[in-house]
């Protein structure tokens, strides 16, 4: 007799792998069902419907006059023909035709005619093409019996406004461009993307059987949000005044470039921004293939060492700390020693004598400089952490946060970190072994004559119609430092070296000049008679308030040199300097008219 197979053990076996197979099922479509419900019913929806993103309207870029267009999205159409089905005879008609309603050589008839020939149902053969061009090419066309053609639409960004050196446009490397996929690249274009560009417009239709999308059916699924206006703080008439005046310079000069920035000390406003050579916002492509570098700002991107502009901070850190005055005096030996059989000299390697600070300051004396510096502390150590606190105070190795791409921190050394030997106290004190922007500078001696604030730079004066509200200053001075500091730059550009470079008749003017060497990197060396020149200083038309800080740069110019060893350039930075604060001050409308003085009453007669 067989035995029975309907064992209960064998039963139960059965039932928990037809349970787990059962939930394995479940928990399968539920994962399909629920958790790739989104990805399910999008594929189903491409299958039925076309979606296509059409990108807003960007924003226009305006000057601080909200009047003159610096930057805006137009129209370009794009010429296409199908040759599939064209005859010889059709192809040479209509090279023909192009040739003349757009002016072609025979180069560029040439390439029509290669074009047609490949009988390809999709060619452009002509783009960039503003409308009212586009619509006289469709109507000579229609006039001479050609058909087939047809034009797409696209939206470009142009640059109007002319800038002051040859193929340039105003104010190329602080407003950027936008690239052929609609993002913005460099200066305002790049750090104001998002908002220039808006949000994209995504639209949907119904697909035909074969698959192509049926306009009559197209239906808005996000409105998408136009792109927002700016404003910059920018005037264009100054801003090409300067662009003139720095490729004046940098030609007279034989510098690699020029650069110049006018400031408001008191608001951070930046009137003016330019460097030369520039480059064509229009035409980037060109340069983007050739001299890419250009793209760069130096106002805020390039660091260098600055030379003696640094010195007015050393004497700044010898105010504060109370072991300097503007009428100590100082032996200038020429030379100084140092520790670790180092030494510095000055720039023409003569010792001047006994001379008081300010005098010491105004003839440039590097040895009178690291005095002072290294007078700060009783130790190295001590005195290095002294001027070091200052430079960072006052901005230098952080950036200023002024709204364009690619600002740079600059680079300094920090004694906590890495110890300062009595060479690198000294160097530092006349701004050799530390790098930094132009932009620093500005806002850096903005902040020596406004009171002791500091400022942060800005170029954005409205957004969407709407004032920008800046950044306030903050006080990294004590405000009775800056009448000394303010006397002591007049004194720099009216002593003899400068007065006949620098002084603007009527107009308070002050500042300093730094002149230093540049280091040859692939040959691990100072380069021969190559040098970087600054002048920063401040214009005010009364003494006592100062309407502009200036700050110019000449890269990298070979100087000649004169019977006392004195460096000579065709356009110093003083002048330059002087060139750029009287066309500003002079700008109509630039500044706040004066509050008028009321007279004096005379005395009684006795």
């Amino acid at each position: 007799m067989l035995g029975r197979t309907d064992s209960g053990r064998r039963l139960l076996v059965v039932l928990i792998v037809f349970v787990l197979g059962a939930g394995a099922l479940v928990t399968r479509l539920g994962y399909w069902q629920v958790g790739q419900r989104d990805q399910l019913v999008a594929s189903a929806r491409r299958q039925i419907f076309s979606q296509t993103t059409v990108p807003s309207r960007r924003g226009q870029i305006f000057d601080r006059s909200g009047t003159v267009v610096l930057a805006a999205s137009v129209t370009r159409d794009r010429l296409i023909v199908s040759a599939e089905h064209m005859s010889d005879a059709d192809k040479a008609q209509l090279t023909s035709f192009l040739t003349t309603q757009l002016g072609l050589d025979e180069a560029g008839a040439a390439a029509i005619q290669t074009k047609l020939d490949t009988g390809r149902p999709y060619l452009i053969l002509a783009s960039d093409l503003l409308p009212e061009q586009s619509q006289a090419i469709e109507a000579a066309a229609a006039d001479a019996g050609i058909g087939g053609l047809t034009f797409e639409s696209d939206s470009a960004r142009s640059y109007p406004q002319v800038g002051g050196g040859p193929n340039s446009t105003l104010a190329a490397q602080l407003i950027g461009f936008v690239n052929h996929d609609g993002q913005g690249q460099y200066g305002v274009e790049q750090y104001y993307n998002d908002l220039l560009a808006g949000q994209p417009k995504v639209v949907e239709a119904d697909k035909d059987a074969n698959g192509k999308p049926m306009p009559e059916t197209e239906r808005t699924v996000e409105p998408g949000v136009p792109g927002e206006d700016i404003r910059l703080t920018i005037d264009a008439g100054l801003q090409l005044e300067i662009e003139q005046e720095v490729m004046a310079a940098r030609i007279a000069n034989g510098a690699a470039s020029v650069s110049a920035v006018v400031l408001d000390p008191w608001t951070g406003e930046v009137y003016a921004e330019a460097t030369y050579p520039s480059y064509d916002a229009n035409d980037y492509a060109a340069i983007a293939n050739d001299d890419p570098a250009r793209f760069m700002d130096p106002v805020v991107s390039s660091v260098y060492e600055p030379g003696s502009v640094f010195k007015m901070l050393t004497v700044i850190a010898g105010l504060e700390q109370g072991t300097t005055s503007m009428t100590t005096v100082y032996n200038d030996t020429g030379h100084l020693k140092l520790a670790g059989n180092t030494r510095i000299g000055d720039a023409d390697g003569r010792a001047m004598g006994k001379m008081q600070l300010q005098d010491a300051i105004a003839y440039s004396r590097n040895v009178v400089a690291a005095k002072v510096a290294l007078g700060l502390a009783p130790t190295t150590r001590a005195a290095s952490a002294i001027l070091h606190e200052v430079w960072t105070r006052l901005g230098f190795g952080s950036p200023t946060g002024i709204d364009v791409s690619g600002e740079t921190r600059g680079l300094v050394s920090d004694p906590s970190i890495t110890t300062w030997n009595q060479i690198d106290l000294a160097n530092g004190a006349f701004g050799q072994g530390v790098a930094v922007t132009q932009i620093q500078l500005a806002a850096a001696y903005a902040a020596m004559v406004n009171g002791g604030l500091l400022v942060h730079p800005h170029v954005v004066a409205g957004l969407g119609g709407q004032d920008v509200t800046p950044k306030p200053p903050t006080q990294v001075l004590d405000p009775s430092l800056s009448p000394e500091l303010a006397a002591l730059m007049q004194h720099v550009l009216a002593s003899p070296w400068y007065v006949d470079l620098s002084q603007v008749p009527g107009y308070w003017v002050g500042g300093k000049t730094g002149t230093a060497q540049v280091w040859d990197s692939v040959h691990h060396r100072w380069a021969f008679n190559l040098y970087n020149f600054s002048c920063i200083g401040f214009i005010g038309r009364t003494t006592g308030h100062p309407d502009l800080v200036v700050a110019v740069r000449i890269d990298q110019a070979r100087p000649g040199r004169n019977a006392l060893g004195q460096l000579i350039l065709a356009v110093p930075s003083s002048a330059l300097f002087r060139r750029v604060a009287t066309d500003a001050e002079t700008t109509p409308g630039l500044l706040p008219v004066l509050a008028p003085v009321e007279p004096t009453a005379p005395a009684a007669e006795r």
